[in-house]
């Protein structure tokens, strides 16, 4: 063995921070976007929002009642007057879309938000009721504890005897605590609303709302049901029923309808979780017969670099805020190159599928990533960067871009059918079945052959489990 040199040569890919940057806030979705501006905004004293007298991009497309709506992002012409400096144009130093109404810069304006009542959580709710029966308060602590223990569909899991297991030593002895305690406490638990809440699983807090309905056979037979039988229910297996049930279908119907009544979840309306609302990234519409794109000016943030320190800069060269201009400038041109190529994807998307917007999704075409990146000469992980947690807001709702690609069917005539269009057409078919007698996915697939569409069965399987259709046994009614 010996040591020796050698001279290798090859290529790889390096990138470079400001492509890492475009990259990053590329595959960001709107709300992670917007608070990776104001993490930007916080940390670099040269980044501001809003416009003043300055050179300004515009990153919005001409309105809906302009002529060339739909246009791709273009820089506006520069309205600086100062003088000139070594930082580049006047593109790397700002850029908004077009803001909508003016905003007011009052920190007491009125904000309706702050008035909007709150609503009461299941806990607050239990807690209420509690406070107000005529009980010692160590019964109301022990029952105030349960209360704690509701999971958020109001159960409880654990019985008294579990849960006392559980309890320290000390506190037992110091409350002089015994299951019974407990047992009387859940008891109170049960009484309260809303009905069914305190309850071990679904099948009990169905049978403590039963058992809070006046006596009767049609009472007592849903009672049967939900304790012994809810398995076979939720199967939809009414010849088993009505034979372990011992009853009539008219019987078993009606028993079916009480049960159905009541609420299986009595905690779940009372769930805190507030809404997560999607933020359109553009927006499409339909314009002398032709349908256009345009950014959505309300996900679009205003930025510029702050003159006054630039032009600073300018007199003290390499000055300790060089590096920070120099970040502020790719951010704002990493910026402005998102939402080109937003809108450019988006264009390209609407042109592909324009049948879609005219019909609907039963017209949608096969669309794959590599198309459009074939189209606007891009990467196909540029474009599933773009189409992930991007929406656009169009007249038939809201949609994540990926929503309009899919694979293909062939069809007999030798074309091709999108997966969307033929889950389209099995929802189509469900939707206008006997349920006395619902279709089932050997009927579905013969069917779509009858339109044209040859799948299999497990196909057609698959997709009605992706769409969440239970399976024929589950939509049969009596």
């Amino acid at each position: 063995m010996k040591q020796s040199l050698q001279l290798r040569m090859s290529q790889q890919l390096n990138l470079t921070p400001q492509l890492q940057q475009s990259i990053k806030l590329l595959q960001l979705s709107t709300l992670d976007f917007q608070q990776e501006i104001d993490r930007f905004l916080a940390e670099n004293p040269l980044l501001e929002t809003g416009m003043e007298s300055g050179s300004e991009v515009s990153g919005d497309a001409p309105p809906e009642g302009g002529e060339s709506g739909g246009d791709e992002v273009s820089p506006a012409e520069s309205h600086d007057d100062g003088p000139d400096t070594d930082y580049g144009s006047g593109e790397e130093w700002s850029w908004e879309g077009r803001s909508g109404e003016r905003q007011s810069d009052d920190d007491d304006a009125f904000d309706p938000a702050t008035n909007v009542a709150r609503e009461l959580s299941l806990r607050e709710h239990l807690l209420a009721q509690a406070g107000l029966l005529p009980i010692p308060p160590r019964d109301r602590a022990v029952l105030t504890a349960l209360i704690e223990l509701l999971d958020d569909d109001g159960f409880l899991p654990q019985t008294p005897a579990e849960l006392f297991a559980q309890l320290p030593d000390e506190l037992i002895e110091a409350a002089e605590l015994e299951v019974e305690d407990l047992s009387i406490a859940l008891i109170r638990l049960q009484q309260l609303e809303p009905l069914g809440v305190g309850a071990r699983d679904m099948a009990d807090s169905l049978a403590l709302q039963l058992a809070a309905r006046p006596a009767g056979q049609l009472r007592d037979l849903a009672l049967d049901l939900v304790k012994n039988c809810l398995d076979l229910l939720a199967a939809r297996d009414y010849i088993k029923l009505k034979r372990q049930l011992k009853c009539d279908e008219a019987s078993l119907k009606a028993a079916q309808s009480l049960i159905l009544s009541l609420n299986p979840r009595p905690g779940a309306q009372w769930s805190t979780e507030s809404a997560r609302y999607v933020v359109a990234d553009v927006l499409v519409y339909k314009q002398r017969n032709r349908w256009r794109v345009r950014l959505n000016t309300a996900a679009i943030p205003k930025l510029r670099v702050n003159r006054m320190y630039a032009e600073i800069l300018q007199r003290n060269e390499g000055g300790s805020l060089a590096r920070e201009l120099q970040e502020a400038k790719w951010l704002v041109k990493s910026v402005q190159q998102r939402f080109e190529t937003i809108l450019r994807v988006a264009e390209a998307i609407v042109e592909r599928q324009r049948a879609f917007f005219e019909h609907g999704e039963i017209a949608m075409r096969p669309l794959v990533l590599r198309d459009i990146a074939t189209e606007l000469d891009l990467h196909e992980s540029t474009i599933s960067r773009v189409t992930t947690q991007k929406y656009m807001l169009t007249p038939r709702g809201i949609f994540e871009f990926k929503y309009f690609f899919g694979s293909h069917v062939e069809t007999e005539a030798g074309g091709e059918a999108s997966a969307t269009a033929i889950k389209a057409q099995i929802r189509q078919l469900i939707a206008q079945e006997d349920t006395l007698k619902p279709l089932s996915d050997s009927a579905i697939a013969e069917a779509l052959a009858g339109q044209g569409v040859v799948v299999a069965r497990r196909t057609v399987a698959k997709y009605r489990e992706a769409m969440q259709i239970p399976p024929v046994n589950l939509r049969k009614t009596l």
